[in-house]
């Protein structure tokens, strides 16, 4: 019997012990995934109806109505089970399909009808047309399902079902991705022999829209305008693909496998080192439906990544989320990114949409005994050196922080404007419109100072300044070194400015993104602005970490710094830091830095701009130091699904490989007083290296410093001083014969390269 709403309670969900061994960097296996599935299952199911047709969680309705949300509880969740059951080859211990089975039936006995099962109808797309998004996922789950579940049908439960299915094949969906849900739809009735003509036009249909949607290097736009966004992982690949691997035509599967496999190339540097994916785009409270891509790799084997790399990316990722408060005490997910956000939704987003992000767990349909269960973890492709990515196609540029930092996608060319509707600034969409996106920080909400963003503001009609928005993007080019060193973005875009504001002929900016390492290089030309124009550009939105969302690590909790500096153009080269209250998905209240200008005729802005986290927040947590592998530290990996990260006192080599090489270059040995070497270099301070390579003061850095001596009395010795004045019976290192390994701080802030350091205490 179905559990009531009303006894609703914390429902934890309950996993089995980290494997630090086989999986160092999440310490997840297989049976971690199928114990998520089944937790988010039997907390959703609590909520069903009698009959088990609908799923009526809590929560703001959204635009289509609570009857259609509780369809979408039903589709969304029964997926899920699709992905659960027959990964396990029928295995069903919790006899998920027979209360699926039952909810079919009752659903589609009436539909149409008020009641508290019947399922509402699949009509147009402008006519409340949610339902033919979820056709789609109960069409692939009764194809995924099809010995254990279909087939034990009763022939009018069929009938039924089948009729209510057609309506996606008779009405019109969204000009978008919606055109792949007839296709699924299809797919389904022709591999039960109930195809026709209808179902073979809409998948003919389907896949000719979705050539003319392909922009080359793996990436699609949703529809025919610029569209590039999450949509291309979790629909674009996914539906399409899928269906040609289970209809098993393999020259299909072929052509299109190869495209998933250039997406991935690019795709797979999105990830954080945290495991989190990059925030940009619409439907984000979908969170771990990212992982479609990755694991349809995995899956079809049309993937660059090797085994242990793909579950690193998924199983850091899930876990991303789920250590980040996207379950409610309930144990149902959330209207969010971390937990609720109200900014990240959609009108269109209801109680049950974000179980979209049963798509995530298409893993389970890999074989248990395949090289992605089989294989040992592997660092994820951000976590090594930083790099550059241009995708010329999309215009876009990917920048890697190196070494589980964070991940930055400068846009210079998706957008979220309809091709056949013109500019309004009341539609900019922040999840679009920006400059950068990354996976540490999310875009300013609506009403707020907009960051990453470049307004033109001129005399409004009542002599009240006024702001442009950024609408839709013009690329102009993109291109990165072959090894990743440098990479480079530009496009043109004319501001917007909002109704009845002023019309200003000839007004176009024109923008380029430059970066190298962990540096961006910002430029604008101005071109057409009349007399009294200003310009404001603003720089990355960090601040606090959302309450109950932070993730403790071995350097404090899990933060973020922006920099922006003025270089040419400027009233100052010094930003002035504006608020933000709405705050962002990661931060409850956030802090925006802003340069301004004067701008007349034709003007260039140049700015020099920087994302950073601290050493010990870009890897392991501080509970994961306590768990890590062979009980050493974090060798292994964070708690919050990343790779390594540490506590004070680990070791150099229990690092990571790629991080072990920026250890203190070897220099000749001099004797202490007490004959402890030191190893010296003409002219640097230990550490000088490490500040030049950043090349920046805006970056915060990470040097390791030994225990030092006590300071003399009277005041700190300076380095360059000679002998350690210390007596040898105060010297604490004289009474420790082992040497301990050195610990690992954040540099102060403010230290700038070339700049003398304070004076310290002599080192030991």
């Amino acid at each position: 019997m179905t559990a009531t709403p009303a006894a609703a309670a914390h429902v934890p969900l309950r996993l089995p012990p980290e494997d630090r061994e086989f999986s160092p960097f999440t310490g997840w296996t297989r049976a971690h995934w199928e114990a998520t599935a089944d937790g988010l299952l039997t907390a959703a199911r609590r909520f069903a109806t009698p009959g088990g047709a609908r799923l009526d969680l809590p929560g703001r309705p959204s635009r289509t109505g609570v009857r259609s949300d509780g369809l979408e509880g039903y589709a969304r969740t029964f997926l899920a089970a699709a992905f659960r059951v027959a990964g396990a080859r029928g295995a069903d211990p919790h006899g998920f399909l027979q209360q699926y089975a039952d909810g079919l039936a009752a659903g589609t006995r009436t539909p149409g009808r008020d009641d508290a099962e019947s399922w509402p109808p699949v009509l147009d797309h402008t006519v409340y047309g949610q339902p033919m998004v979820e056709s789609a996922s109960v069409a692939l789950g009764l194809r995924l399902t099809r010995p254990w579940l279909w087939d034990r049908l009763d022939d009018a439960v069929r009938d039924r079902a089948e009729e209510w299915l057609r309506g996606a094949l008779r009405h019109v969906p969204a000009p978008n991705n919606w055109y792949l849900f007839p296709l699924t739809v299809a797919g389904f009735l022709e591999s039960v022999g109930r195809g026709d003509e209808a179902t073979r036009r809409a998948i003919r249909r389907g896949l000719e829209l979705l050539e003319g949607w392909y922009a080359g290097e793996g990436w699609y736009a949703d529809g025919d305008g610029r569209a590039f966004d999450h949509y291309n992982g979790w629909a674009l690949h996914l539906y399409p693909l899928l269906h040609a691997r289970l209809a098993g035509e393999s020259a299909e599967s072929e052509r299109l496998g190869a495209r998933l496999r250039a997406h991935l190339d690019g795709f797979a540097l999105l990830f954080d080192g945290n495991g989190a994916p990059l925030h940009f785009g619409r439907s984000l409270t979908y969170r771990f439906a990212v992982n479609s891509a990755v694991a349809l790799g995995a899956l079809t084997g049309h993937t660059p990544l090797a085994p242990g790399v793909s579950r690193r990316l998924l199983s850091g990722c899930t876990r991303y989320f789920l250590d980040r408060g996207a379950l409610g005490r309930d144990g149902v997910l959330t209207l969010g990114w971390h937990g609720p956000h109200e900014a990240t939704l959609q009108d269109y987003s209801g109680p049950a949409s974000p179980y979209w992000a049963s798509k995530g767990l298409l893993p389970l349909l890999v074989p248990e005994d395949d090289p992605l269960w089989t294989a040992r973890e592997e660092a994820a492709p951000s976590e090594g050196p930083p790099r550059a990515l241009a995708l010329p196609s999309a215009g876009l540029l990917i920048q890697t922080g190196g070494y589980g930092g964070p991940v930055r996608l400068h846009n210079h060319g998706s957008d979220h404007v309809p091709p056949h509707e013109g500019e309004s600034a009341h539609a900019e969409d922040p999840l679009y419109a920006r400059l950068a996106y990354s996976t540490r920080t999310g875009p300013t909400a609506s009403g707020n100072v907009p960051d990453n963003h470049l307004a033109v503001e001129v005399p409004g009609p009542h002599g009240t300044p006024v702001r442009s928005a950024r609408l839709r993007i013009r690329p102009l080019g993109a291109a990165s070194e072959p090894g990743g060193a440098w990479g480079w973005a530009a496009s043109w875009h004319t501001p917007v400015f909002p109704s009845g504001g002023p019309m200003v002929p000839g007004l176009r900016v024109q923008s380029v993104t430059y970066v190298r390492g962990g540096l961006e290089l910002r430029v604008h030309r101005v071109v057409g602005a009349p007399p009294g124009t200003r310009v404001r550009l603003t720089g990355w939105a960090t601040g606090e970490p959302e309450e109950g969302a932070a993730v403790e690590t071995a350097a404090g909790p899990e933060t973020t710094a922006g920099g922006l500096h003025g270089l040419y153009g400027w009233d100052e080269e010094t930003p002035v830091l504006l608020r933000a209250p709405q705050g962002t998905a990661f931060t409850r209240w956030a802090r925006v830095p802003a340069l301004t200008g004067d701008a007349e005729g034709t003007a260039l802005f140049a700015a020099l701009a920087t994302l950073t986290a601290p050493y010990g927040s870009r890897r392991g947590t501080a509970s994961a130091a306590r768990t890590g592998p062979r009980g050493k530290g974090v060798g292994g990996g964070g708690g919050d699904g990343s790779g390594g990260g540490g506590r004070a006192g680990r070791s150099l080599r229990s690092r990571p490989a790629a991080l072990r090489r920026r250890r203190l270059p070897r220099r000749p040995l001099e004797r202490r007083r007490h004959g402890h070497p030191r190893r010296l270099r003409r002219g640097h301070r230990r550490g000088d290296h490490l500040r030049r390579a950043n090349a920046d003061a805006l970056i915060p850095y990470a040097t390791p410093v030994s225990p030092r001596c006590p300071p003399r009395p009277g005041g700190a010795r300076p380095p360059s001083a000679g002998r350690c004045p210390t007596p040898r019976s105060s010297c604490a290192r004289s009474r420790s014969p082992a040497r301990p390994p050195p610990r690992w701080r954040r540099a102060p802030a403010g230290s700038w390269p070339g700049t003398p350091d304070p004076p310290r205490p002599c080192r030991a």
